[in-house]
């Protein structure tokens, strides 16, 4: 459900969100905060801050499915904190079926630079009609010359409800995600007691971010797609996530998490490396 301060913010059409503030190479500061917390973030953005509006709603559907070689080097450079850094997925907006094959590459000081491919929604769970796309990005940003060899299958899909906010003194865009679930093979952890606030900016930190660490809210290290293999799988590394993932997604009972059955490191078998 649409958070209701949201109903409180001015409303900007996707077209002039993205004229606005596209902002493809970016720096992204996330947030993990309880549920309960958006109403008085909200409330205080409300002199400030346009909210996307489409037809009269204000909270959307996503699903992304994320692809990674078989022995997950995409994982593998994000936990081992290489300097450049790519994920590779599709995003469907599930409310207009609207689908895109995306490259993200992460770089130095933080930098995030996105490729984006117009796809068929019922194409989202492959990557071979895009694979071309991919490797030619991935060669671009000079990122493992040798991926384009190895075969990319999905590894883990997310859904969630994203809303999404534009801050027009700075350009800058915030999006706020709840009803976060993520999937791997058979195993599903849903989490619907925490959203996930992220800001994206040129560089200075944005209006939320100040807001958020007046709050005492500092950044934490989350990927949905690491974070969310790391919490699934218990062989894999996760020490860039670690804390994060023992705060706010292990069985933590004040966001309401329930605690999850998972087999212990010993008992799943090893990745590769």
């Amino acid at each position: 459900m649409t958070p209701s301060p949201l109903a409180g913010l001015a409303p900007i059409s996707l077209a002039e969100l993205i004229d606005r503030a596209a902002l493809l190479c970016r720096v992204d500061r996330k947030y993990v905060i309880a549920v309960d917390e958006l109403p008085h973030l909200l409330d205080q953005l409300i002199p400030y801050a346009r909210v996307l509006d489409i037809d009269g709603e204000r909270a959307f559907r996503y699903e992304s499915v994320y692809f990674d070689t078989p022995c997950l080097a995409s994982y593998h450079c994000a936990a081992y904190r290489r300097r450049r850094r790519f994920k590779v997925r599709t995003r469907t907006y599930l409310d207009s079926a609207q689908c895109w094959l995306e490259v993200k590459i992460s770089g130095a000081r933080g930098r995030v630079t996105k490729h984006r491919l117009p796809y068929l929604a019922e194409d989202r769970r492959t990557v071979r009609s895009g694979r071309a796309f991919v490797d030619e990005a991935l060669v671009r940003e000079s990122i493992l010359s040798d991926l384009t060899a190895s075969p990319l299958e999905p590894v883990l899909v997310t859904n969630y409800r994203r809303s999404t906010l534009l801050l027009p003194a700075t350009a800058s865009r915030v999006t706020i995600d709840t009803g976060l679930t993520w999937q791997h093979g058979d195993r599903t952890l849903r989490l619907p007691g925490i959203a996930v606030v992220e800001t994206k900016t040129s560089s200075a930190p944005s209006l939320v971010d100040r807001v958020l660490w007046q709050r005492g809210t500092r950044p934490v290290r989350i990927s949905k797609y690491a974070t969310g293999l790391a919490a699934l799988r218990l062989d894999l590394p996760d020490v860039p996530w670690r804390r994060t993932l023992r705060r706010h997604f292990r069985a933590n009972p004040s966001y309401g998490i329930p605690a999850l059955t998972l087999p212990t490191r010993s008992e799943q078998e090893a990745s590769c490396a």
